[in-house]
């Protein structure tokens, strides 16, 4: 009984000691951009989390993400028109949500070939996709879970410096989003890239990559998700659906 009002203290104290720094982040921002006002308390306190509570790092994290949004994405969002030989790949899929609700995005990774739009093109990309997914977010929940089949990966489908700023994205403008990403059916070959773009993965990210064992995928993907939100591709019941169509 007193462990249990001792945690119930401790879990208060620290819900507190979270809302001041989150007040003291929002006059910090504000103060240095005015724009910032427009942010909810979510949204700082998602960067406030990604550097534990470090007031001045969060601060300085989202101020980066403020400037590069402004010139990054100037319109506000991304255009179809802007990633055209993306979506002509036809290798990224939204639909369904895990058992908390969280919405699923499926990719299959040996659709992805690099194109002349090159590294700038996927990077709209990923900020579209990920757009996508906000928008399905029910009340209440920020994250999601991304399903990476490699079924039929090989070296023409390697592109390391996609991969890096798919990473970059994940981390530095986007915090506290991704809940896991589950890595299916990776060939041995995969392991050569992967060591190339290990070492740029925080801890904290590198913590939420799940490579899923060949023989227990299904299984596996069942502990989180239900078969009826399970893409069919993977023993499920759910078809399918291009992001451009979700």
């Amino acid at each position: 009984m007193e462990n249990s009002l001792a945690m119930q203290k401790q879990s208060v104290g620290a819900i507190e000691i979270e809302k001041t720094k989150l007040s003291l982040m929002r006059i910090l921002v504000e103060k240095q951009d005015p724009s910032s006002k427009e942010a909810d308390d979510s949204t700082l306190r998602r960067f406030l989390r990604s550097r534990d509570l470090d007031v001045e790092k969060a601060s300085n994290m989202f101020l980066k993400y403020l400037n590069w949004k402004r010139t990054f994405v100037p319109n506000g969002s991304i255009s179809p028109t802007e990633i055209r030989h993306e979506l002509e790949q036809n290798k990224m899929f939204l639909q369904g949500s895990d058992k908390k609700g969280r919405p699923m995005a499926v990719v299959l990774a040996s659709r992805h070939f690099q194109h002349e739009g090159g590294v700038e093109e996927f990077k709209r990309f990923v900020v579209y996709l990920f757009d996508k997914i906000f928008t399905r977010m029910p009340p209440g929940q920020e994250k999601f879970i991304v399903i990476s089949d490699l079924k039929g990966w090989g070296y023409a489908n390697s592109d390391i410096r996609a991969y890096l700023a798919a990473l970059s994205l994940v981390q530095d403008y986007y915090p506290e989003r991704l809940e896991k990403l589950f890595i299916v059916h990776a060939p041995y070959i995969f392991m050569t890239a992967w060591k190339m773009v290990c070492p740029f993965i925080d801890q904290k990210t590198r913590n939420k990559i799940i490579f899923v064992d060949k023989k227990s995928v299904k299984s596996t993907l069942l502990e989180e998700i239900e078969e009826s939100q399970l893409p069919e591709t993977l023993g499920g019941k759910l078809p399918l659906v291009p992001i451009q169509n979700s």
